[in-house]
């Protein structure tokens, strides 16, 4: 009989994951907008934001390595205290420096240190739940994860309107400090592997195994990478850069009501990776893994009403509701097939092989989000006043990548 899957160690983990990523929502809500509002420009968010992603590629794999030779809890434990490092950093220095370079660099530290993170959450689940748990430990990360997304900006963005952004900063400082301490307690088993060289020529040749088992091995999951990162360039990224830029500076809406309504559409975001996340907790035995490919087409599907409605009508309330809930409408398949992925990537990996295989797969799908960032920032920049145009030319190019590569998954059936 398998070990149940709410031990002491793995509720820990949760409650932690609640509290850190919360303050990660809110922060990562918080001080793009704060660029945003004082820019007012879609191409500089989207080159800003993209040069965020740039530390989290660099720091995946080196995530991966260390996850794999280092005690799992030490590392949650240090880049937690290291985040509240960065937040009280920027709070003292945002009123004598350079906002725009220290808004930069603050970003890039947060998003390295996110990239340097994810690794060791995913390779602890095998640690801390049997084969059997796998789908329903994973559910529960991305729910927590999803729900974290959810309070995070919808308190940010009311926190933010009414007080500015030092609050935030405070809370989220707080929240780092908490979830750090509460780890200490984390008992996760770990055996000790020697790093064998510089971690630069590790780094390298973990990288390197980890992509000759997804090419040689399971060649299944490096076709699924393909998509993935298909869909971050051409529909991650839009929704990203359009989400605050249409809200906050397209739809004609009040300031101060525009950033509370932004923070309520992150809100939506994340209630939409809830519910997937929690919908393939429920229906784990029913969702075949052959068929994921249908929640990639039902994601690329989502975003030609938000053109439309844009070509339609000019109302920035009705514009704003539809991108709403067409991003939570994407965010509940995307979740599900996130799930999906993750459970059958853990279930197929090597133990010894979990963290270096899922910071690979990390490294690479992150690789073209900030070229995204990059391309929809200029895109939305060059067609002011047909903004619909670039969310078309989004949707269509999303539907072409889901479409064609829909027998990649039905493949499925056989590979598992």
């Amino acid at each position: 009989m398998g070990q149940k899957l709410f031990s002491k160690d793995f509720t820990l983990v949760v409650i932690g994951q609640v509290i850190s990523l919360f303050g990660n929502a809110a922060i990562r809500f918080a001080l793009p907008l704060y660029l945003l509002n004082l820019t007012g420009s879609s191409a500089f968010y989207g080159i800003v934001t993209a040069c965020a992603f740039i530390p989290a590629i660099l720091l995946s794999p080196v995530g991966g390595i260390v996850a794999d030779r280092v005690n799992k809890r030490n590392i949650m434990v240090v880049l937690d205290f290291f985040t509240a490092a960065v937040i009280l950093a920027f709070a003292l220095l945002m009123d004598g420096m350079n906002l725009v370079l220290l808004l930069t660099v603050t970003l890039m530290l947060l998003y390295g240190i996110a990239g340097a993170y994810q690794p060791s959450v995913q390779a602890s689940i095998p640690a801390l739940a049997s084969q059997e748990h796998f789908m329903a430990a994973n559910s529960i990360i991305n729910t927590i994860s999803s729900f974290a997304s959810f309070i995070g900006p919808v308190l940010g963005g009311v926190l933010y309107s009414a007080y500015g952004l030092k609050p935030i900063l405070w809370v989220c400082m707080a929240c780092f400090l908490i979830s750090a301490v509460m780890e200490l307690f984390i008992q996760i088993p770990f055996q000790k592997h020697e790093f064998g060289g510089s971690i630069w020529k590790v780094a390298k040749d973990d990288f390197t195994d980890s992509i000759r088992f997804i090419r040689k091995e399971k060649p299944v999951i490096g076709k699924t990478l393909l998509v993935i990162c298909g869909i971050n360039m051409f529909l991650a990224a839009m929704i990203m850069v359009a989400m605050p830029y249409l809200v906050t500076e397209v739809f004609h809406l009040e300031a101060a009501q525009a950033n509370r309504l932004y923070g309520f559409a992150q809100g939506a975001l994340a209630a939409g990776g809830l519910a997937g996340g929690v919908g393939a907790g429920v229906f784990a035995d029913r969702l075949a893994i052959h068929k994921a490919g249908n929640l990639v087409i039902s994601c690329a599907l989502f975003v030609f009403p938000v053109s439309v409605s844009m070509m339609l009508f000019s109302s920035g309330i009705i514009n704003y509701i539809v991108i709403t809930a067409c991003g939570f409408s994407i965010m509940v398949c995307s979740a599900m097939f996130t799930v999906q992925m993750m459970s059958f990537i853990q279930a197929e990996t090597p133990q010894h092989l979990i963290g270096k295989v899922i910071a690979a797969i990390f490294t690479v799908s992150m690789c073209v989000q900030p070229l995204g960032n990059a391309l929809y920032g200029v895109l939305f920049e060059v067609c002011k006043g047909f903004e619909y145009a670039v969310i078309l030319f989004s949707g269509v190019v999303s539907l072409g990548i889901a479409v064609c590569t829909r027998s990649i998954f039905q493949g499925f059936s056989q590979a598992v």
